[in-house]
């Protein structure tokens, strides 16, 4: 590191000795003192040259060559043939681009802080009745030790004593906090999301778990081979070319003099200079974006992306709990339930009650305090809401050796089939409803799934540590080529050594767990929206923004800035040539050579700052600011109808007469006035517009098929309810409106994803 740093601010002192040589050596032929100015144009040079002949042997005893020879002959050259005003501006040239490659290339260090910090330092060792804090490296095989509330596991052991409930989300990244029985294996690094227990360890501290994935992402960065440069790939043709064409140069016309014209000439600052400034101007377009890319070796690697492998929890999915219904007992109230389970859950600090109470609170469900509140850490909990006592938590706290109703019954079998967590809520004694929360796929994550193929990613891969049915099921839904559950962070760190012996790969993260992984990719990316984590300091690059579709968008801005690089390169090398043969004639001596290959660098530099912007969309209207958020609101509004629309099919299932006309009349209300007037608007007025933007207007025909389906079925279903009365609910009508409310919640939340995805896409 230190050494790092030296390089870094010799490079800086370099770039300004010859800087100052070249200026203070203008001053000085400018007043009359040409002798002087040699002298000092030739005293900037030196020390560059000096410190080029270091480098070049480094490098040459490591087995490497690179552009920089060239420079290095165009300097002595100048300075041996008295040429020095030459020489300065080569030097400057040459020192100001490397300048610029440290700006490119400095990335964020990865001291792994957040790792080493989040470690414990302590244990809580009980021996006989005492209990006594000890440093972590003194735990022994077989010690007795405490873990609080809320404390981090220290080492791996046995839990021995009272169950337990852990976060295990550093280490699986799945959100949901895991039951332990008496026995089970309990790793470090894990959180205590329950009550105190005890482990007796199976393993030292530098040989648990945790330590394990600290020194994984060590061995990973490590390991990573040294970035060559863009450049150096051409400098094995530029070398020989030039040595070729000043030697015939000199042999032919016997004037060593154009022999250096010829190389300075050809002194590669279209090379040095071409790939870092488009780097900086793509790094710097990244950022606008919210994208960190930690320098420019890493979006060079970053635009030769063939396999992209994401982590479930937190990159394809939210992360953490989510309500994703509300499950109730035959004449309850979804709201009603909600509501008395987030009063109560307001005395926890749990994962799963902050969850509950967040999403009450975003439906806006006034909330009362609760009294007498007792918990049972891991379980659930109980106490007074109103005057009456609820319970609320798993369905055995809740309901104990109670006859299962058919409703619980089902409640129970779609948590099982969303891999949803069920807590259940009693009130006096009476099962009332259950709340169903699970983690699941980001808005964004079809969309960005589609983008990465469209910039040319050929394998898609999902990898995690969740179990396998809920993996295949995300995986399914994505349409993803391969799907690798249960996958411990070791497990996924040989994933990714797999892939990456067949193509270049691409590792997307956000917890621990994936820090080893994504320091090992070709390229690691972390969501890092939610703060500094291992995963942000072993990546290469950082997604600041909370938005799965900035991958797509870093992947495509890289191959951008690598093809304008390339253009660049290749336009600078082409002039070049052309002035190394005018030179070769006479007709450019070796200052004239070097100020052409100074307007040659300004003419590169200016095509390479191209990547700073998107790119031309010819003929392509932007949407007006604000119009896509506009739209994408109007959906979320949507959504509170949708449930309800869910929640009245629910309910038909065991409802009859007058309760089920009431039902049936307020899903067609409800149809009419919010839903059927959401579609009309979007066709009327909402369409039209988007027309105006897309290439081809004609595919929204599809998207206004779905509109025009969306009303039919409204108006059937106000049909049915109109004038209907309690005497004309038979089963069979209770079915067809049953069928037809659900297929109109089901295609709306279809066409509403559909047209955000269209609404991205156009976006300015």
């Amino acid at each position: 590191m230190g050494r790092l740093l030296d390089e870094r601010f010799l490079r800086r002192a370099l770039a300004a000795a010859a800087l100052v040589g070249l200026l203070g050596g203008l001053a000085a032929w400018a007043l009359g003192h040409g002798a002087v100015a040699g002298l000092i144009w030739t005293a900037g040079t030196i020390p560059v040259v000096a410190w080029l002949t270091v480098s070049i042997v480094r490098d040459l005893v490591a087995g490497r060559m690179g552009v920089d020879a060239v420079a290095l002959l165009s300097m002595s050259g100048a300075i041996a043939l008295g040429e020095s005003l030459a020489g300065s501006v080569i030097a400057v040239m040459y020192a100001g681009g490397n300048l610029l490659e440290d700006i490119a290339i400095a990335r964020a260090e990865r001291d792994l802080r957040s790792l080493v910090d989040r470690a414990p330092h302590i244990a809580h060792r009980r021996t006989g009745e005492t209990i006594a804090d000890i440093a972590i490296e003194t735990v022994a095989v077989g010690d007795v030790l405490v873990v609080r509330a809320g404390e981090v596991v220290p080492v791996d052991g046995l839990l021995i004593g009272n169950a337990a409930a852990l976060d295990e989300a550093a280490l699986t990244g799945e959100p949901m906090p895991v039951a332990k029985v008496r026995g089970a294996p309990v790793f470090s690094g894990t959180v205590n999301a329950g009550e105190t227990f005890e482990i007796r360890a199976t393993a030292a501290a530098g040989d648990s778990t945790y330590a394990g994935i600290v020194r994984m992402v060590t061995a990973a960065q490590t390991a990573k081979a040294p970035f060559i440069r863009l450049a150096d790939r051409y400098a094995l043709l530029l070398l020989p070319a030039t040595l070729v064409v000043a030697g015939l140069a000199w042999a032919l016309s016997g004037d060593k003099i154009r022999a250096l014209a010829v190389l300075v000439a050809s002194t590669p600052c279209p090379l040095i200079l071409a790939a870092p400034v488009a780097f900086i101007a793509g790094i710097s377009r990244a950022a606008r974006l919210g994208i960190l890319v930690k320098g420019g070796s890493a979006l060079e690697a970053l635009a030769r992306t063939h396999t992209v492998l994401f982590d479930k929890t937190g990159t394809l999915t939210v992360g953490g709990a989510r309500l994703v219904a509300v499950e109730t007992a035959p004449g309850e109230s979804p709201d009603e339930i909600l509501r008395l389970a987030a009063s109560l859950e307001q005395a926890s600090h749990h994962v799963v009650a902050e969850a509950i109470v967040r999403a009450a609170r975003g439906r806006g469900v006034a909330l009362d305090p609760p009294d007498a509140v007792r918990e049972a850490m891991g379980s659930g909990l109980e106490g007074r809401v109103d005057g009456r006592l609820v319970k609320a938590g798993s369905y055995e706290l809740v309901c104990g050796a109670c006859h299962r109703e058919s409703w619980a019954l089902r409640a129970l079998r779609r948590a099982a089939w969303r891999s949803a967590l069920s807590v259940f809520v009693s009130v006096d004694g009476q099962l009332k409803g259950a709340i169903l929360l699970a983690d699941e796929l980001r808005r964004e994550t079809p969309r960005a799934v589609q983008s990465l193929r469209a910039a040319g990613v050929a394998r898609i891969v999902m990898l995690t540590g969740d179990n396998a049915e809920a993996a295949e099921t995300i995986g399914a839904a994505l349409d993803l080529d391969c799907v690798l559950a249960n996958r411990t962070p070791g497990d996924k760190l040989e994933a990714v050594a797999v892939e990456q012996r067949l193509n270049p790969t691409l590792m997307v993260g956000d917890g621990i767990n994936d820090a080893p992984a994504l320091a090992a990719a070709d390229v690691g990316i972390a969501m890092g929206a939610h703060g500094a984590s291992a995963s942000s300091e072993a990546a290469d690059v950082v997604i600041l923004v909370d938005q799965l579709d900035r991958v797509s968008d870093a992947v495509t801005i890289a191959k951008r800035t690598r093809r304008i690089a390339l253009e660049s390169i290749g336009v600078g090398m082409g002039l070049s040539c052309l002035a190394m043969i005018a030179a070769a004639f006479g007709w450019l001596s070796p200052v004239a050579g070097a100020l052409t290959q100074e307007a040659i660098d300004v003419a590169v530099i200016l095509n390479a700052l191209r990547a700073l912007t998107a790119g031309h969309g010819f003929g392509h209207r932007a949407l007006k600011p604000g119009f896509t958020l506009a739209l994408q609101q109007d959906h979320r509004e949507l959504e509170a109808t949708l449930d309800r629309m869910r929640e009245i099919a629910d309910s038909l299932d065991d409802t009859t007469g007058a309760a089920a006309v009431a039902l049936i009349q307020e899903a067609s209300t409800l149809v009419t006035t919010q839903i059927a007037a959401h579609e009309r608007l979007d066709e009327e007025s909402i369409y039209p517009q988007l027309r105006e933007v897309l290439h081809d207007g004609d595919g929204l025909a599809a998207m206004s098929r779905a509109h025009r389906e969306i009303l039919h079925l409204a108006r059937l279903l106000r049909r049915l309810a109109d004038g209907l009365g309690a005497d004309d609910a038979d089963r069979y009508l209770i079915r067809d409106a049953q069928r037809m409310v659900e297929s109109i919640e089901a295609l709306v939340r279809m066409h509403n994803a559909q047209e955000e995805d269209i609404y991205e896409n156009v976006a300015a």
